[in-house]
């Protein structure tokens, strides 16, 4: 084995840990496998002389990578962050795929990953790598350009506001799944009360259709103005199919086998607590949903 090929296998066993740090950094699978492979680039070019914990190394290089992505799309984006969805991971309801099981191992819901969209690059890389991740401040504060001390001032500022918003869910998914089964079926039948007794008095939802005409994409709270916009999913409601999304029961709505909308759900107290609907085209079809053929 030559020095590349033992390098390149040192680098797929540290791979899935590294596209799980890129998907809570970036909300998005495609961009998580763009950020892991920039790093293999760096690594390739650069090699290991010097370096004591690969796996260390590795993860602060993808969070650099991840870092640069963050500021860019920081930069560039028009639309406010209250109506951006991150991307899901849509799985099977009968089957658990052990790549999906790994990256969502901590329970990196949907709503998580919203509230970590309205945290600054800096305070988001702080809180995944550190409260996530458990690397150290030492080695944090050089990606971010600040002192150790100021570092753990990000995460903290950053853990506040993911304690004070992210809302808690439910951990029995059979409940869950009853709770997200009684919506589909109120759904269909534009059911009002049904819908109403679901739903939490507080729901959000959250609708990310991207580039689609304006007034497609939406932030709705409060129970009844929920009801109303469910009761005009109505009519594509029998279209939709149970999934688990990001590991929890949800739906995905496709028609002629081109998906239009991935509906995610946090249940608290057996109720709805939060919608978050991604249905911008152009990143559905970004996604591997064949997963769900069969």
């Amino acid at each position: 084995m030559n020095d590349r090929e033992w390098l390149a296998e040192r680098f797929e066993e540290n791979r899935g840990h590294l596209r799980a740090v890129a998907y809570r950094m970036l909300g998005s699978l495609t961009e998580a496998d763009d950020a892991v492979q920039e790093a293999w680039l760096r690594l390739s070019r650069s090699g290991v002389s010097g370096v004591e914990n690969l796996g260390g190394w590795l993860t602060t290089i993808v969070g650099r990578v991840c870092l640069d992505q963050l500021r860019m799309r920081k930069s560039r984006r028009e639309d406010p962050l209250d109506v951006h969805v991150p991307e899901p991971i849509v799985s099977r309801l009968d089957t658990v795929d052990p790549e999906h099981e790994a990256l969502l191992a901590d329970s990196v819901g949907l709503a998580l990953l919203v509230v970590l969209e309205t945290l600054t690059p800096v305070e988001r890389l702080a809180f995944v790598l550190h409260d996530m991740f458990a690397v150290p401040f030492d080695e944090i504060a050089p990606i971010v350009d600040r002192t150790p001390a100021a570092a753990r001032q990000l995460a903290s500022r950053a853990r506040r506001r993911v304690q004070g918003t992210a809302p808690t869910p439910d951990t029995d998914l059979t409940r869950q799944r009853e709770v997200v089964d009684a919506f589909l079926a109120a759904s269909r039948g534009g059911d009002f009360e049904a819908l109403l007794a679901v739903l939490d008095p507080d729901v959000v939802l959250r609708a990310d259709a991207g580039a689609a005409p304006e007034g497609l994409s939406k932030l709705v709270r409060g129970a009844r103005a929920v009801v109303e916009q469910a009761l005009t999913f109505s009519r594509f409601a029998h279209f939709a199919r149970p999934a688990l999304v990001n590991g929890a029961p949800g739906l995905v709505t496709a028609q002629g086998g081109q998906p239009f909308s991935i509906m995610g759900f946090t249940i608290t107290h057996g109720k709805i607590v939060e919608i978050n609907i991604l249905a911008d085209l152009a990143r559905l079809n970004r996604l591997d949903l064949t997963i769900l053929d069969g």
